[in-house]
């Protein structure tokens, strides 16, 4: 393991391994009702250890500069984070999306740390922050942001005229803006990936999950407005991504 960045990808495979494959349900439930007193907690910090250990066994195996207390220091740093931080997501509610999300970044975080530490250097940590200053990722990250709430909101008002014609449809609350953004984010990469055709197949997978509703529902407001919404959508995605691509190849 020669290359710094299978390293950290190894490390990471580990950790996806040792948290969502090789952790049973039971041992969340247990933690979240006994906290510190759990068992399995110290089990599944074990684990991590365990699986931390190969990983980097194998790349001292690679590497003569890095020796047993490397390796030692690297299982423990990554061992106790990780008790003390699924400790800590033990206290909070675990039905919330940005818990979970909180606690991976914490242990991502720490592994970027070990790999740091391991390679002895921060110019990997430089070089990735100057690629994330790019103009193309910049834009790329500003384009995938338009699309979801500004998007969104221009969307609705544009609409606006229309929806206070519609009765409820009983449909879910705010699905519908859920949808589109995630049509958009999908429409935008296929542009980018100039995959133009894929675009056309997404619209007719979308008519065909919508035929259904709309034949039930027998409310011609209801189609005109759904297809109205559809196309104003893709389009203005459509024209974003066509733009952005223009930019990027120069």
């Amino acid at each position: 393991m020669t290359n710094p960045d299978s390293l950290l990808l190894a490390l990471w495979l580990a950790h996806l391994t040792g948290d969502f494959l090789l952790q049973p349900r039971a041992w969340v439930e247990e933690r979240y009702r006994l906290g510190h007193r759990s068992p399995h907690l110290w089990q599944h910090a074990l684990v991590h250890a365990a699986l931390t250990l190969a990983v980097l066994v194998i790349a001292a195996a690679h590497d003569a500069q890095r020796g047993a207390l490397a390796v030692l220091f690297g299982v423990l740093v990554v061992a106790i984070s990780h008790w003390w931080i699924d400790l800590a997501k033990s206290w909070l509610s675990p039905h919330r999306l940005r818990w979970f999300l909180l606690d991976q970044a914490l242990h991502g975080l720490v592994l970027v740390g070990v790999w740091l530490a391991w390679v002895g250097s921060w110019q990997p940590l430089g070089a990735a922050v100057a690629w994330l200053a790019t103009p193309r990722v910049l834009g790329l990250a500003c384009a995938y942001l338009l699309v979801s709430r500004p998007l969104s909101i221009a969307i609705a008002l544009v609409m606006r005229r229309w929806s206070d014609q519609l009765e409820a449809t009983g449909t879910l609350a705010a699905a519908g803006a859920r949808i589109g953004m995630l049509e958009r984010f999908l429409v935008l990469t296929l542009v980018l990936l100039d995959q133009l055709t894929a675009v056309g197949f997404l619209l007719a997978a979308k008519s065909v999950l919508r035929f259904g509703d709309l034949r039930e529902a027998q409310d011609r407001k209801l189609t005109e407005y759904v297809l109205l919404g559809t196309l104003l959508s893709v389009a203005s995605t459509l024209a974003l991504g066509l733009i952005l691509r223009r930019l990027l190849e120069g």
